[in-house]
């Protein structure tokens, strides 16, 4: 028998399940399961990549100063209080591997991201589930859980997979309520869909122990590269930045999300056509009788009757060809969360659904 053991925690870790990309013996595949941008990356981020594909022998910057400059300018923030990691996953990763370990608690909610308890396992921590009230974040549940031993909490707003989004009122409320000790960890990774929202912004820039993450993979249309960030005050910056690997991000895609970043248009445009096709398809799916709440995101969580109404639902989509996601590890045995696409892609799903249940 071996005698070498792994660090505690690391057995614990469920491997994390993406959405499928494939339906076997089908052509034309319509992927909406993995929450992508329908319109792709914008030019502008194809054309950056394009001219430094051929840079790929050289090393990229160590300080991503070029990537770091254009978020402050886009968002108005401090560039030295601004981490880029390889996905907004990466970014928590580093708060969790910095600041939590053995003996240490790091909340999250029952239905916020399946990374959470992973990250929290990773650092030797232990993870602790709260629950959540009508598919929505509970600010009280958070603070009863907070004890001495708590280090993080990680709040998804707006959430994934429920697509809910916590009040600013009550985000502020949290972030009062929290120990000095304890540093609330915004994901914002959605915050782009989300109308009038910052996505934690304020409170990063004003709070000393509130941490913003942001990605490149949702509306910026750059899931294949890998890019994320995070703000915050800058002595809890710093000892991440302790701790990121030197050149975690290649020069193509440092390249590709300076562009993207930076095509404000863009991101408005995406931002509207996902508005109009969410609100088509929410209205669809309950005229369907199949229950599903207001989102934020780019993506909708129906809730059908039963389980079995739910595998008939599906199994009705991808005959059509079309992949989605179950979320049964989320807490949803009975959900289906549907990314939103574009209007000829929403209407697929709207066409494939109604027959469905027409014939039911």
């Amino acid at each position: 028998m071996t005698r070498i053991t792994p660090q505690p925690g690391i057995m614990d870790i469920a491997l994390y399940q993406g959405g499928a990309s494939y339906l076997a013996d089908v052509e034309n595949v319509l992927k909406l399961s993995s929450n992508e941008n329908p319109a792709g990356p914008c030019p502008a981020a194809i054309d950056a990549l394009t001219r430094t594909a051929s840079d790929m022998h050289r090393y990229p910057s160590t300080d991503h100063a070029a990537l770091r400059a254009a978020i402050a300018e886009v968002w108005n923030v401090d560039a030295d209080r601004v981490i880029c990691g390889v996905g907004s996953d990466e970014v928590l990763q580093f708060v969790t591997q910095a600041f939590s370990g053995p003996g240490d608690e790091i909340i999250h909610t029952a239905h916020g991201f399946s990374m959470y308890p992973i990250l929290a396992n990773m650092a030797g921590a232990t993870p602790v589930c709260v629950p959540e009230r009508d598919r929505i974040v509970d600010v009280d549940a958070i603070l009863s859980a907070v004890t001495e031993r708590t280090r993080i909490v990680l709040l998804a707003n707006p959430g994934n997979p429920t697509g809910t989004r916590l009040p600013d009122a009550e985000v502020v409320r949290l972030a009062d309520g929290v120990p000095e000790h304890v540093i609330l960890v915004i994901d914002g990774a959605y915050t782009e869909y989300a109308d009038g929202y910052d996505g934690g912004l304020a409170l990063a820039r004003t709070r000393p122990n509130v941490l913003m993450t942001r990605t490149f993979s949702k509306i910026y249309g750059l899931g294949g590269l890998r890019v994320g960030w995070g703000y915050g005050p800058r002595d809890i910056i710093d000892v991440m930045t302790r701790i990121r690997q030197p050149f975690n991000l290649s020069t193509v895609a440092l390249s590709a999300a300076e562009a993207a970043v930076r095509d404000i248009k863009w991101v408005e445009d995406c931002a509207a056509l996902n508005a109009d096709q969410r609100a088509r398809l929410i209205g669809a799916l309950r005229q369907l009788g199949l229950a599903c709440d207001e989102s934020d995101t780019n993506f909708v969580l129906a809730r059908a009757a039963t389980v079995a109404e739910a595998d008939a639902a599906e199994a009705a989509l991808n005959a059509d060809g079309i992949l989605v996601r179950r979320v049964a590890g989320y807490g949803f045995p009975e959900g289906i969360r549907i990314t939103v696409g574009n209007a000829d892609q929403t209407g697929r799903v709207i066409a494939a659904l109604t027959e469905w249940r027409n014939a039911s």
